[in-house]
């Protein structure tokens, strides 16, 4: 077994297991304190708000509820005039404390059920958010606010035991470039995003022990860091390197050193593109990471009238496989820990559609011809399955039962869910039935 030692070309011998390869779905859990005041703008995601009407926008107008301390810290802001007019002068540890009373009533065994039906084979808990709150009753507690930043019930253990109850592998999320406990609120730029960053050695050894503390007692198969890391990303080797040791299995994120991975010279096992689909190079694992809607912790301005459709989110979630990544979808829990209802709904979707289509998707890999279409301009996605088949995914519904597709590899081809082999004639496929009931149908090719 390969021994890791903390330098970049001793961790660039890491393979990226086959299980992250083939899971190809996990999901996300973003259970914050910004679940209390439960607001943000609803919009744009904030990279759509940098790129069409600039960064400062992005920051200000944020949909992310999870960032409600920083946004009504900026003045003038959305969240800025909601929180005066409905909470005056309440400071943030108010909502900190109903958050952590309202956690000590979780049902963990929902989240179990809900796991388990949602077709995911991994989920990854938000164990620290920037507002620098703990789930878990840390043996390095918050320097500036102590054991009140943090739940005495640990949340961690009982996801983790809840995920891998129901059959996924357990991953932890974890700030390790933003507490504002320490520095960095009004932040409104990527400039003072990365500015925010704490480099102190105080903040720098509180972070390193939560990450030993976090690997150590709930041994995930995912470190999910996010924004960056303190020293400059001192530490970070290391901590990789004493988790693969333990850990051969285990997967690391790109955020550790978003600009040491562009560059080469900082390792990561995968990217994490954020409310996009383009993967981060021809040879680099990906994972899309999104919400449901455009925030990732909850909030009540979304709901049904914004989130996804989940003829979309089954659409998108073919074309990020179909293009060799992983989708690590979110959904933002209630203060109380509840799944809004709309939200459930597109996780049992998609379990749903999995559970028939789930052929083409686990375990496959990306086919050399990977996009073809159907003469009436349905986009089919193609992909290589575990057992040697190909997979066909027809993107949309056809007029006819005749379904003619240009360049459609040669073999036998069968309709998921229908146990007969189909008839053809070169790129024409007779269906025995018309699928008006699912956004994504797949042939099974071979």
């Amino acid at each position: 077994m390969t021994h890791y030692e903390p330098t970049f070309a001793s961790l660039s011998q890491h393979e990226v297991p086959n299980w992250f390869q083939d899971a190809k779905f996990g999901i996300f859990s973003h259970w914050t304190v910004g679940s209390v005041p439960a607001f943000a703008p609803v919009g744009k995601d904030p990279f759509t708000l940098a790129r069409e009407e600039g960064e400062e926008k992005a920051f200000t107008h944020t949909p992310y509820a999870e960032w409600y301390w920083n946004s009504i810290s900026i003045p003038g802001s959305p969240a800025a005039e909601h929180h005066a007019k409905v909470w005056g002068n309440c400071e943030y540890e108010t909502f900190v404390n109903i958050f952590l009373e309202a956690a000590k009533g979780w049902d963990a065994s929902r989240w179990e059920q809900i796991l388990a039906a949602s077709g995911a084979k991994y989920c990854v808990m938000v164990t620290k958010h920037h507002d620098g709150v703990l789930m878990w009753p840390s043996e390095t507690p918050n320097p500036v606010h102590g054991e009140k930043w943090s739940s005495q019930r640990d949340l961690v253990q009982e996801c983790a035991d809840a995920a891998r109850n129901a059959g996924l592998r357990f991953g932890v999320y974890y700030s390790g470039g933003i507490d504002w406990t320490f520095q960095g609120l009004g932040i409104t730029s990527w400039g003072t995003l990365f500015g925010a960053i704490p480099q102190d050695d105080t903040y720098h050894a509180y972070a390193e022990a939560h990450w030993h503390e976090l690997i150590r007692k709930y041994q995930p198969d995912v470190l999910w860091n996010d924004i960056g890391y303190p020293r400059f990303g001192e530490g970070a080797a290391q901590l990789m390197a004493d988790f693969y040791n333990g850990n051969p299995e285990g997967v690391v994120n790109d955020r550790f050193d978003f600009i040491g991975v562009m560059q080469g010279t900082s390792h990561a096992d995968y990217g994490t593109p954020e409310y996009s689909t383009e993967s981060v190079g021809p040879k680099k694992m990906f994972e899309v990471t999104r919400g449901i809607g455009t925030s990732f912790g909850y909030t009540q301005e979304e709901g049904e009238h914004s989130y996804m459709p989940i003829a979309e989110l089954i659409t998108m979630f073919v074309n990020i496989v179909a293009d060799g990544g992983n989708l690590l979808l979110n959904y933002g829990a209630m203060p109380g820990g509840e799944i809004p209802w709309a939200q459930q709904m597109r996780l049992l979707a998609m379990g749903q559609w999995l559970s028939i289509n789930g052929d083409a998707i686990y375990g496959s890999r990306p086919h050399e011809v990977s996009k073809l279409s159907t003469s009436e301009g349905q986009v089919v996605r193609l992909t290589k399955g575990a057992d040697g088949a190909i997979y066909a995914m027809v993107c949309g519904r056809s007029s006819t039962a005749n379904l003619v597709i240009d360049g459609l590899p040669a073999g036998a081809v069968h309709l998921l869910g229908y146990k007969n082999q189909l008839k053809r004639d070169g790129n024409t496929v007779v269906l025995p039935v018309r699928p008006d009931d699912t956004p994504v149908y797949t042939l099974r090719i071979g």
